[in-house]
């Protein structure tokens, strides 16, 4: 019987500082989904891109390249946007900008949401809503990715 794969979100944080440095969690989280392991399969949303891709242009026009080039690469499934319903049965879990990460975490059937954003964290736990822990990239790595990693 194969092995049951894991489905890890990504918040736009984590994909944008993964793909602006070549160190850090984020990072080697990018690069361990790169290598396109039968345990692991990468999310994120439609909303997350979008987002990217405006700070991208706002911020760091010179990561471009690496964004298009380095995207196709994470095999990523892309959870479209969140449907209003989907976005208001939330409400209230996280930051109102955030909503819309959740509600695609949610629909993407997500086992994990990792993020690098710390006010997520706390109104995410305080939220019974949710499915999935939130969690930062590098407690991700550290003790969850190990316990996933000795099924292989």
């Amino acid at each position: 019987m194969a092995e049951k794969r894991h489905r890890i979100f990504l918040d736009s944080n984590v994909l944008l500082s993964g793909l602006i440095s070549d160190r850090g969690a984020p990072r080697r989280l990018l690069d361990i989904l790169a290598l396109d392991l039968p345990v692991l399969t990468g999310l994120t949303g439609r909303y997350n891109l979008i987002e990217i891709e405006r700070n991208i242009r706002k911020k760091a026009p010179d990561v471009w390249p690496v964004f298009h080039s380095y995207l196709p690469k994470l095999k990523l499934e892309i959870i479209p946007l969140p449907s209003p319903d989907e976005v208001r049965r939330l409400s209230g879990a996280a930051d109102p900008k955030d909503v819309p990460v959740l509600a695609s975490a949610a629909q993407g059937r997500a086992d994990f949401l990792v993020t690098g954003d710390k006010k997520f964290f706390s109104a995410a736990d305080a939220s019974r809503q949710l499915a999935f822990p939130v969690i930062g990239p590098a407690e991700f790595l550290d003790r969850i990715l190990p316990s996933i990693l000795k099924k292989l």
